[in-house]
């Protein structure tokens, strides 16, 4: 798979594609048709009559666990947990991407005047949403100016002017980083907003990547092979060659506009109003022929965003968690309900007296757990940490109060809703062992059945009456 066509191709192949010939409006009845559908774990929808445009948007790329699995190039029944664990086997290798002197990315060009963001069908969301967001389902690309390092991450991006999107470049992240390298050089820095690459290139925008780890890298492992890119016509950055469309454009750290509000992957919207960021001064658009405009509805879980952050983020502990030694970690999971991000599940085989509060406290240490991870639940290997109801009752069960442990101080995400709007940046941490204590001498004696019967009546099962 190399682009999105590529992946609608197989969706179709596999019956997990509707396309919509119907006329949709993109104010506001598109992304209310994609959420009633995602909230019936429907289809990937490629609506093709959007009015007032003749190109068609296509939504809800990753919001099964099917659809996950196809992009990851994977069987479509492979449960998520083996998503993660497939990411976590390799990703240690390491395929640096392929720069070709062209691709269809740079069939249609824009510049200068021409420029206008306004020819796409950009839809808007939710009803107190500021405007119109050209960037959901996308990648913005930047470039560390000391090192070289190319970082690729998701950025909510709001259609102000034919030429200008409202970024939201969360304080801490790669890109911020990076803008604050230029912002004492005294130069804007440059980037690339991708829209309808391979929606891969989406899922790595949401990985939590250690500093000077390019996303492209990680990207050709998964694909087996190295993700063809070009580079761009106003800049030096490189995007993928396949990309339906690809906006260069410039930052400057000390000019702002209002952005906002968006309805956010916490379900509810980022604040009460606008306010003064950063935003991108467009310099060139390219674009296929007849592109295909890629977004989602991100809002209450579960969409495309949480999808993608669940196995990205979920993958990335256990990668890290990996790192560090620490042995007997049988599975990490993360629910997309808990956008990926809140919530951490971790299944272990204890080995020694301290095992459980050790792999408690790592999780919290972690790059990814150390941004926004509230709570993390261990449990015995004998719990699938994906499978809910079986670690709820382990913490009904195993899990003591007392052992519980509250971190006062931790770095939070100015999404949270938990946490009051003025002060976002800190929040405490649940660490909760659910797990029978290894140090007990008498342990708890689990109930099982008796194999021989179980056989018995397995044999019996049709004569008893009951169906397969």
């Amino acid at each position: 798979m190399k682009d999105l066509r590529d992946f609608i191709a197989a969706c179709e192949k596999e019956g997990v594609l509707q396309r919509i010939k119907a006329e949709v409006d993109w104010d506001l009845e598109l992304s209310h048709i994609a959420k009633l559908n995602e909230e019936k774990k429907g289809p990937a929808l490629l609506f093709e009559n959007v009015k007032g445009y003749k190109w068609p948007v296509i939504t809800s790329t990753c919001t099964t666990t099917e659809r996950l699995s196809i992009i990851m190039g994977m069987p479509k029944e492979t449960p998520l947990v083996e998503l993660m664990r497939r990411w976590v086997e390799i990703g240690n290798r390491k395929i640096p991407p392929k720069v070709l002197s062209t691709g269809p990315c740079k069939e249609n060009k824009m510049v200068g005047k021409d420029i206008d963001l306004f020819k796409f069908p950009v839809p808007k969301f939710y009803p107190k949403d500021g405007g119109r967001y050209f960037g959901t389902a996308h990648v913005v690309i930047t470039k560390d100016p000391e090192s070289g390092w190319v970082n690729i991450g998701t950025y909510r991006l709001q259609l102000i002017d034919k030429d200008i999107l409202g970024t939201q470049f969360i304080k801490g992240k790669h890109s911020d980083i990076m803008l604050k390298k230029y912002q004492a050089m005294g130069k804007p820095m440059p980037v690339a907003v991708v829209v309808g690459a391979d929606p891969l290139m989406f899922v790595m925008g949401g990985a939590r990547f250690s500093a000077f780890e390019s996303e492209y890298d990680l990207a050709g492992s998964i694909r087996g092979e190295p993700i063809e890119v070009v580079k761009c016509e106003t800049n030096d950055l490189i995007v993928p060659a396949g990309a339906e469309i690809v906006v260069e454009g410039e930052v400057d750290a000390n000019a702002f506009k209002d952005e906002g509000p968006f309805g956010e992957y916490t379900g509810y919207y980022s604040g009460v109003g606008t306010n003064p960021r950063n935003f991108i001064k467009v310099n060139c658009v390219t674009h296929r022929n007849n592109p295909i405009f890629m977004a989602t509805t991100v809002g209450r879980a579960v969409t495309d965003t949480h999808m993608t952050l669940a196995i990205a983020y979920g993958a990335t502990l256990w990668q890290q968690l990996s790192d560090m030694k620490i042995p007997g970690i049988k599975a990490v999971y993360c629910p997309p309900e808990a956008a990926g991000r809140f919530i951490a599940i971790i299944s272990m085989k204890q080995m020694y007296p301290g095992h459980a509060n050790q792999v408690l406290t790592a999780a919290i240490s972690t790059e990814m757990g150390a941004y926004g991870l509230k709570t993390v639940i261990v449990v015995d290997e004998d719990i699938d940490p994906a499978d809910i109801p079986r670690v709820l009752y382990a913490v009904a069960f195993r899990f003591n109060p007392l052992r519980a442990q509250i971190i006062q101080r931790g770095r939070s995400t100015p999404l949270d809703p938990s946490l009051p709007i003025e002060s976002r940046w800190i929040t405490g941490r649940l660490l909760i062992d659910a797990t029978i204590p290894y140090d007990w001498e008498e342990k708890p004696i689990p109930i099982a059945l008796d194999p021989d019967i179980v056989k018995k009546i397995q044999a019996r099962w049709k004569e008893l009456g009951f169906k397969d």
